[in-house]
């Protein structure tokens, strides 16, 4: 079994930005957002355990393997101290970072983060783990997208590339059942939650179909919530411009 972790790692400078992607997809995803990042830091954008280039992680697929794994990882890189982005799945895996390592954490902005409420659109995410086909993940990303937004053509290109590679299928099947048992996810309890000490942001599409905008209620106060109008589920791929600026302003 592989025993390390893919990452791109791109840009210089004082500070180091972790990416998480959501489940069933890969590090290209972040791509416009990376480059943005990585114009004045150094960005890591990782293909989480039992995807792409970390496909035949050991026993990928709770959220707590992740976390160690990127933990871990991060520490043989000699970076002791990050902000953290994570989205859908990632959003939870980043959440679980921070709660397990709080001083190595120096910011952290979670986008329609999987974990802050029971209800996931269990019945979509299989669809989406089996899907291999571009047509079929063209149709998974339409629902999962905010309807005045276009799905990018390149992140179903970078989706069905990822989903060639033997064994990809059947794990993102494992995995979603894993997620959405009998239609319910785990949840992060909010009192640990307020107890984190770095500065903290949720971002929220209003038209999200995955995971419902009302998880966003009733964060710890000293969250910044951001509710997007007109965005759906895939926030890096439909706002790149303003998910990055609300990173940059979570760092500060």
């Amino acid at each position: 079994m592989n025993q390390s972790l893919y990452a791109l790692q791109s840009g210089q400078g004082p500070q180091t930005v972790v990416l998480l992607h959501g489940f069933g997809g890969c590090h290209g995803l972040w791509r416009p957002v990376q480059q943005a990042l990585a114009r004045d830091a150094r960005v890591l954008a990782y293909d989480l355990p039992g995807h792409g280039g970390s496909l035949d992680w050991p026993e990928a697929g709770p959220a707590k393997v992740a976390v160690r794994a990127i933990l871990a990882d991060l520490e043989e890189r000699g970076v002791d101290r990050f902000h953290i982005a994570g989205h859908s799945m990632g959003g939870a895996i980043a959440a679980m970072m921070a709660l397990a390592a709080p001083s190595r954490v120096a910011s952290l902005t979670l986008l329609a983060p999987g974990g802050f409420g029971e209800e996931i659109n269990g019945r979509l995410l299989r669809r989406y783990a089996a899907a291999t086909s571009e047509e079929q993940i063209r149709a998974c990303l339409e629902t999962m997208t905010g309807w005045p937004n276009p799905v990018p053509d390149e992140a179903v290109e970078a989706l069905a590339e990822m989903r060639r590679h033997p064994g990809q299928t059947d794990k993102l099947v494992e995995i979603a059942a894993s997620i959405a048992r009998d239609g319910r996810q785990g949840v992060i309890a909010r009192e640990k939650l307020a107890e984190l000490p770095m500065p903290v942001a949720v971002v929220w599409g209003i038209l999200d179909g995955v995971l419902p905008v009302h998880q966003a209620n009733g964060l710890p106060p000293l969250f910044a919530l951001h509710l997007i109008p007109a965005a759906g589920h895939m926030l890096p791929e439909e706002k790149p411009e303003l998910v990055t600026e609300i990173i940059r302003r979570t760092m500060r």
